[in-house]
């Protein structure tokens, strides 16, 4: 399935697991890449944090570069990944063997970044497709592997719909995704409100 082009912004309510909310800007790079400009903020478990980033799509739509900026009561924190577009990543400039293999970043203080394995495999019904990522915590930036799947199943009258799953966390649901591949509902997660 193709999907359509990113729109200029978009913006989640997060609910359930976290209050807070998530604005997102999309923009062309040279070379048919997409630069994605981001910020969501959150109180969960009753703690405040901030998350900023930037993340740099290649024109396959993997991963390329990841800032991402933390803040929360123990301070302000950075981390830049870099991946070479075919599974091999830098953490801060050090080389991130653990990550071998992932094609995409995924952000915990985000409910955009599980739009990029969904728009880049484009699985038909019924494929389903492991999606390992780079995984990168809210409240203290460290980053690890997360394994995850994703199951096309039947459209619904929004768009697309996926059946998630991440074993590390126990965690499975149905992702409705629109016409641009942005999850319009990540139950327990977040709504798209824009």
């Amino acid at each position: 399935m193709g999907f359509a082009e990113f729109p200029g912004d978009a913006g989640w309510r997060h609910v359930d697991a976290r209050d807070g909310f998530e604005a997102a800007w999309f923009r062309g790079e040279s070379g048919g890449g997409r630069r994605i400009d981001g910020t969501a903020v959150a109180v969960e478990d009753g703690l405040s944090w901030a998350v900023r980033y930037r993340i740099l799509l290649g024109p396959t739509g993997r991963t390329l570069r990841a800032e991402v900026e933390s803040r929360s009561v123990g301070g302000r924190l950075t981390v830049v990944l870099e991946a070479d577009g075919e599974g091999s990543w830098l953490v801060d400039g050090a080389a991130a063997p653990e990550l071998d293999g992932c094609l995409d970043v995924d952000l915990e203080a985000s409910a955009l970044t599980n739009a990029f394995p969904v728009r880049r495999l484009g699985l038909a019904v019924g494929e389903r497709a492991s999606a390992p990522a780079a995984y990168v915590r809210a409240a203290d930036a460290t980053v690890g592997r997360l394994e995850q799947t994703y199951l096309r199943v039947e459209d619904e009258a929004a768009g697309p719909a996926y059946d998630y799953e991440a074993p590390a966390f126990d965690f499975a649901c149905r992702l409705r995704y629109d016409a641009s591949g942005l999850a319009l509902d990540y139950p327990g997660i977040a709504v798209r409100v824009r």
